[in-house]
């Protein structure tokens, strides 16, 4: 059985980043906290607890004083840098360059629309981190819609300012903009922004023709990784068998059966000494 790893999957600049910031805080012996999963990806987020670094949720920030905090790549409102600010918080910030600079056009958008005469509206996963981070610089004033369906609740009677989450379709985007295009009204303006992550994006055909040439592919991949969704969806459209895993013990016996080749890959969120995890379990299998 020939096993291979898909050399364009792992880490992206941003989740890479963060992590080599944790490591080194926590290479000299600090205490960091981190406001929220640093990664979706359980093993990697169980990695660093082991290394010490807490995990806490927003309720949690608020109850701490002259700490260090890491602000993960996904970004966070600016309530967020107020609350460390009254509570004397050093921030390690890590937020992804792609996503600071969508943040800082929101907001700009934002500032030069009080009258709320404009609809500013977000392509993105309700609740996402990276999300919550954008509608914050509009002080919730923004629409989310998670998908082409949801594009009919706008008002074509108003301007619209389109942007995306860094990691969603970019196909599903341009069905959105296309729509937009074909229902506004005459007097009302449209404009797009293409603010989605080409570390993503680009993604997609080189993982379209990995999945197409082998037997079998082994998506490693936390459940709750967005990008992973999109990328996983890619893979089962040019090759059936395709499955998901989080960690090796998911592999299945039968999944090998009859199998010449496998091809294994994740998202921007998985960590390679993950996939190659996976790849030792194969060949232990293959062993006994």
């Amino acid at each position: 059985m020939v096993i291979e790893i898909d050399s364009d999957s792992g880490f992206c600049f941003g989740v890479t980043t963060a992590i080599r910031k944790a490591e080194e805080e926590l290479a000299k012996g600090n205490k960091l906290y981190c406001l929220g999963d640093i990664v979706h990806n359980g093993m990697e987020c169980d990695r660093l607890r082991e290394m010490g670094l807490i995990t806490i949720k927003h309720d949690e920030m608020r109850e701490l004083h002259d700490v260090k905090v890491l602000l993960r790549a996904h970004g966070e409102p600016p309530e967020t840098y107020e609350l460390a600010e009254r509570n004397r918080i050093e921030i390690i910030d890590a937020t992804c360059p792609v996503v600071l600079q969508l943040q800082k056009r929101i907001k700009k958008q934002y500032d030069n629309n009080q009258s709320q005469s404009a609809q500013i509206v977000i392509f993105g996963k309700r609740g996402h981190a990276e999300v919550l981070g954008l509608v914050g610089q509009t002080h919730s004033s923004a629409i989310v819609i998670e998908s082409f369906e949801e594009v009919m609740r706008l008002d074509f009677t108003r301007d619209i300012y389109l942007y995306s989450q860094t990691t969603k379709s970019l196909d599903e985007y341009h069905r959105i903009i296309d729509y937009i295009q074909a229902h506004i009204s005459p007097e009302a303006h449209f404009e797009r922004f293409d603010t989605i992550c080409r570390s993503v994006a680009n993604r997609i055909p080189s993982i379209s023709q990995f999945a197409s040439r082998h037997d079998l592919i082994l998506f490693v991949c936390g459940r709750k990784s967005s990008n992973g969704k999109v990328l996983f969806n890619e893979c089962l459209q040019v090759n059936p068998n395709s499955h998901l895993i989080e960690n090796p013990q998911e592999i299945k016996t039968e999944w090998l059966e009859g199998i010449g080749t496998v091809g294994i890959c994740g998202a921007t969120s998985t960590p390679k000494w993950l996939m190659e995890q996976a790849r030792d379990a194969i060949e232990k299998m293959q062993r006994l």
